[in-house]
């Protein structure tokens, strides 16, 4: 099975690009985000198309999440509440970020973690707030489907230099000590980064910024990921981004990142 991840940037701007990249790929599951279309909107004939079943929670203009399987899912849930209920989901709900779904023995959560804006903001502790619902939802999600976990997604954070073009200080929004402890908390100790179990080396990125050159010139982020409980993270065969979608007119700032097992 091949997993991917891909934050597009607004589907229907990106369409083009995902449905020759998913011609080109062998892909069993798409995960998307910030995909920026309500739901009636949504360009689905074209994915349809090329054999893939569509589940989608969209927003105007801002956030969504969507998954594409060749196989239909099972058990699909949207957002928080399904699973921790209203009282603990609150408001969190609001903007589209959340979306799981069964495909097999393997449950895959598709995550648009919220990126905080500025250290200290309303939008930071929004995201903090966030972080502690998803701890809330990972846990509840465990005892209730026992097969294994795939967590994918752009989480709008490093957690270390190695992510990075160039090490930022602490007071950087996605670099700050409290956005890596509240991620890493709500990771829990099992759930594993599946690249890191195929290289340790830096300089390997998934996002960069559309200003100052920053493809043309690597200064990039690693923030899009897959984290796989152990079971599965043994059965990781490989874990690779590819940057080709970026070079292409008019891409999103972020690329696909691929984990097959």
């Amino acid at each position: 099975m091949k997993i991917a991840t891909w934050n597009v940037n607004s589907i229907r701007t990106r369409q083009q690009i995902v449905c020759e990249w998913l011609e080109a790929n062998a892909i069993d599951i798409l995960c998307l985000q910030e995909t920026k279309v309500i739901d009636e909107a949504f360009p689905k004939t074209p994915f349809e198309e090329l054999g893939y079943h569509l589940y989608i929670g969209g927003q105007k203009a801002y956030n969504g999440v969507a998954i594409f399987s060749r196989t239909p899912l099972q058990d699909v849930t949207l957002g928080f509440a399904p699973i921790v209920g209203d009282t603990t989901a609150e408001n969190f709900d609001e903007q589209k970020r959340v979306i799981s779904g069964v495909a097999g023995e393997v449950r895959i959560v598709n995550l648009y973690v919220p990126n905080g804006s500025a250290v200290g903001s309303e939008k930071y502790d929004y995201k903090l707030g966030w972080f502690k619902v998803l701890k809330e939802y990972l846990q509840q999600l465990r005892q209730k489907s026992p097969g294994e976990l795939c967590v994918c997604g752009d989480f709008n954070i490093v957690l270390d230099d190695r992510d990075i073009y160039q090490p930022k200080k602490d007071d950087h929004i996605m670099n700050s000590p409290a956005e890596k402890q509240a991620l890493q908390e709500a990771l829990g100790s099992d759930l594993k980064d599946a690249l890191r179990k195929f290289s340790d080396e830096g300089g390997q990125f998934s996002w960069w910024d559309y200003r100052q050159g920053g493809f043309q010139r690597n200064r990039g982020w690693r923030i899009d990921r897959h984290y796989l409980t152990p079971k599965l993270y043994e059965r990781a065969i490989s874990c690779t981004i590819d940057i080709e979608p970026r070079k292409k007119p008019k891409p999103s700032d972020h690329t696909p990142v691929i984990v097959e097992f």
